[in-house]
């Protein structure tokens, strides 16, 4: 087969084509062909580090060839895993409808799943109202309430290694004794004492859609973790909310700033994004010496949106 004509040496040649409608039709069409599903034209989709394509009812994604990233195989996998998990447990998510890979030019590995009529949690937020905010942070707690249940190890990536090996607090520019504290931390940490769940581990705005009802879908299972279950929580409630009122009441209903604060000095400094999560609620990590300090600044935040009027 001679379906895909582009020329793909190394990962910067796949970020400038994997977005290219003309290069992909022919590939798409004949996936399509291969599983029995109609095919129209595709269109683009908010790319992500993968070719995603719109096809009438259905989404495709198409997957970078191996030995561009070294991490090939294991996200593929572990995002299967997680579409799979998601509509076994009737989570409001894509539904898979095919996956497998086709060997042309390159081998190229692919899923095509329903597509889902609706916006980015990003596009509309502006628009939102505090009660229309505490109903998706209701829906957020419904889903991860079924989605973060016991299951197989299904990724390589464990938790605490990556943890201590992760550059990004470096990256970030939190200061050295930060950073020598943290990785004590890590060291005596015991992640054993606490039962690991199914994570999806990466609940951004743009891996949340809703639709004209208000209705919340999850999308996106490619950063999925094996991981305790606070992991995910510290996340959505740091990262995702921004600890912002509507948002957290809609998820934790009554809650105190102690209790989120302690949940954020026990899981960030361990989460793969905890660097970045502090960097994007507290702006300067410069001046944030020891853990005493990060408690001090996340208290005050949290305290502050808690105490919002309505």
């Amino acid at each position: 087969m001679n379906l895909f004509n582009g020329q793909i040496n190394n990962w910067d040649d796949w970020g400038d084509i994997f977005q290219s409608i003309s290069a992909f039709t022919p590939l798409a069409e004949y996936i399509f062909q291969k599983e029995n599903l109609p095919f129209t034209k595709i269109e683009n989709l908010r790319p992500g580090s993968n070719a995603v394509f719109k096809a009438g009812d259905y989404v495709v994604k198409i997957f970078a060839p191996p030995g561009l990233n070294e991490d090939y195989g294991t996200d593929v996998d572990v995002e299967l895993f997680g579409m799979k998990w998601a509509n076994a447990r009737s989570i409001p998510a894509p539904k898979l409808i095919a996956d497998g890979f086709v060997c042309d030019k390159y081998l190229f590995r692919y899923m095509i799943m329903e597509y889902i009529s609706g916006k980015m949690l990003c596009e509309i937020e502006e628009s939102l109202n505090y009660e229309d905010k505490a109903y998706i942070g209701k829906q957020i707690r419904s889903i991860t309430d079924k989605l973060n249940a016991p299951c197989e190890n299904f990724t390589p990536v464990d938790v605490m290694q990556y943890a201590l090996y992760n550059n990004g607090w470096e990256n970030e520019g939190f200061p050295e004794l930060f950073q020598s504290e943290r990785l004590a931390y890590i060291a005596d940490f015991n992640i054993n004492r606490y039962k690991k769940v199914y994570c999806h581990g990466d609940w951004n705005c743009d891996n949340i859609l809703v639709d004209e009802k208000m209705n919340v879908y999850l999308i996106d299972f490619a950063d999925a973790m094996y991981a305790p279950v606070e992991y995910e929580t510290v996340y959505i409630a740091s990262a995702l909310f921004c600890f912002e009122k509507p948002y957290m009441t809609g998820y934790f209903g009554e809650y105190e700033a102690e209790t989120i604060v302690d949940l954020c000095m026990t899981w960030l400094p361990i989460h793969a994004w905890g660097h970045a999560t502090i960097e994007g609620n507290l702006d300067s990590v410069e001046d944030i010496t020891s853990f005493t300090v990060l408690r001090e600044r996340l208290y005050e935040l949290v305290k502050f949106e808690k105490d919002q009027e309505l």
